[in-house]
């Protein structure tokens, strides 16, 4: 991402949401967008100083008080018709997305939906709010719990889904009462200032909901600001542990996702049809731009031949163009940066021993020559010392590992630093038993390539793959945005005379 002053570029700047209008950026520090599949420039985005932070918070913060004592079932009407507006404008959101990140028109669309599902699930928050009561635990005294709100929460989202991650966060904590400061990845910031337009729209209150965009300076304001009570983080494990380690330092509640190498068992005993389909999908699917992509073909047997026999003409045929066209199977990679960084794995696999079976380097689409475009590639024999075996890899680039026999599958997964998806794909009731007893993994998939849990679930993974103990969306995610509360209650005309100097029981 390139820094620019205002007069250095034509394109259009953006601008925060603060306190429920647009604001321009004061900083004087601006980053690029692109359209992926052109490689022009389409807009700036402000890089945020601190003081703009501020700006944000500081309206979050006055906006608390009222909002958290808005009854919870107001709060849902809200959600009702903020998901009324998403539906109504799912296709403008879904071409925001992909101008700006790349992805085909079908899979952004689909991304829209999995955020809607999400504001669906935060529409329940006055049932999801209920909690416990217990009458006359003893000496006239009733037991009760209450789950109230945090404060000011932020959410510091990645690139790669620009509409369904900050749906993670943001619908279950204004639901539950909190205000929300959401700093978007700089690289496709629009959507997030569209998503403030509509809440605004759906009678959010102004302060409720703010967007404030930048770099690292912005992150490390989010993370020191004493009235910023919880951060949610999406992105690298490098990163999240950074988020982790600073949040917590600063007494804030964190939760951050970190990266994956996610793996697809493939059995012998597995319809290959359907196993070869899985591993196209998510291998390839928004450039592998997905934490949940499979980056990983474990190869059980002799299955393993057959398994690259079938994959090397799908992945030579995939169609790569502009991901406005609704024919486009894969898009560009979001910057020329990352293609770059893709590339270099490439290289660094193909220096390592591993067999080059399909290389998508130099791929051109016709009338998109300046896009930053990337063919699919296939590794074969790949060794779990090499760099692409143990790095996150984030692009079209598919690893096959051999292995014998499914216990030595599952010893190689467990051992991997990175725990956050897994598949398997077989016909034996058991292996599949064994396989999602066994691995050590936050979500496992049987038959199933990419098994992101529904709204009403929580999505998370294990080890490297998650900091923090909650996981996200889902009653994971009410857990997270409230604070537990116990309440014992009893009144004048039940309390015994005298002192008591002893632990209250039960009579």
């Amino acid at each position: 991402m390139s820094e620019t002053h205002n007069s250095e570029t034509r394109a259009a700047a953006l601008t925060h949401f603060i306190g429920g209008q647009r604001v321009e950026g004061t900083s004087d520090r601006f980053g690029d967008v692109f359209n992926p599949a052109t490689g022009a420039v389409t807009s700036r985005v402000p890089l945020a100083s601190v003081t703009e932070v501020d700006a944000a918070v500081a309206a979050a913060h006055a906006a608390f008080h009222a909002w958290s004592e808005t009854a919870p079932i107001k709060r849902a009407r809200v959600m009702f018709k903020f998901k009324e507006l998403l539906d109504r404008h799912h296709d403008e959101l879904a071409e925001i997305i992909t101008r700006e990140h790349g992805k085909v028109f079908t899979d952004a669309y689909g991304e829209v939906m999995r955020g809607i599902e999400i504001v669906e699930f935060a529409c329940g928050i006055p049932n999801l709010l209920k909690t416990d009561f217990t009458d006359q635990i003893g000496g006239g005294i009733d037991n009760w719990n209450l789950r109230q709100p945090l404060g000011v929460v932020a959410g510091i989202t990645p690139f790669n889904f620009p509409m369904m991650v900050p749906c993670w966060m943001f619908p279950i904590a204004i639901a539950t009462g909190n205000t929300f400061v959401l700093k978007p990845s700089e690289r496709d910031p629009s959507a997030s200032i569209r998503l403030a337009e509509l809440l605004r729209e759906a009678g959010l209150p102004d302060g409720v909901f703010n967007v404030v965009h930048g770099d690292k300076t912005a992150v490390d304001a989010l993370l020191a600001h004493r009235d910023v009570e919880a951060l949610s983080f999406v992105g690298s494990t490098p990163i999240a542990e950074y988020i982790y380690a600073e949040g917590t330092k600063h007494g804030k509640r964190v939760q951050a996702l970190g990266g994956a190498k996610n793996h697809l068992v493939v059995m012998p005993d597995a319809d290959l049809d359907q196993a070869v389909d899985a591993l196209m999908g998510s291998a390839y699917g928004s450039a592998g731009e997905r934490c949940m992509a499979i980056s990983v073909a474990v190869a059980v047997g002799h299955i393993a031949d057959e398994l690259i026999e079938r994959l090397v003409p799908r992945v030579k045929s995939l169609v790569i163009k502009n991901g406005m066209e609704r024919d486009a199977e894969m898009g560009p990679l979001v910057t020329a940066a990352h293609r770059a960084k893709v590339e270099g794995y490439i290289d660094a696999g193909a220096k390592c021993g591993a067999k080059l079976v399909v290389d998508g380097r130099g791929h051109k689409v016709d009338g998109h020559e300046n896009g930053f475009f990337l063919g699919g590639t296939l590794f074969d024999d790949v060794s779990t010392d090499s760099t692409i075996y143990k790095e996150e890899i984030f692009g079209p680039v598919l690893c096959v590992v051999r292995v014998p026999d499914f216990a030595s599958a599952v010893e190689l997964i467990n051992r991997h630093e990175f725990a956050n998806g897994v598949s398997c794909y077989t016909s034996d009731g058991g292996v599949a038993r064994a396989f999602s007893r066994q691995i050590k993994v936050g979500m496992v998939g049987i038959n199933v390539p990419i098994p992101v849990p529904m709204a009403w679930h929580s999505f998370g993974g294990w080890k490297r793959s998650l900091f923090g103990d909650h996981h996200a969306y889902g009653e994971e995610g009410v857990r997270f945005y409230t604070r537990y509360k116990s309440v014992m209650q009893r009144w004048p005309d039940s309390i015994a005379k005298g002192a008591e100097f002893t632990m209250p029981v039960a009579k």
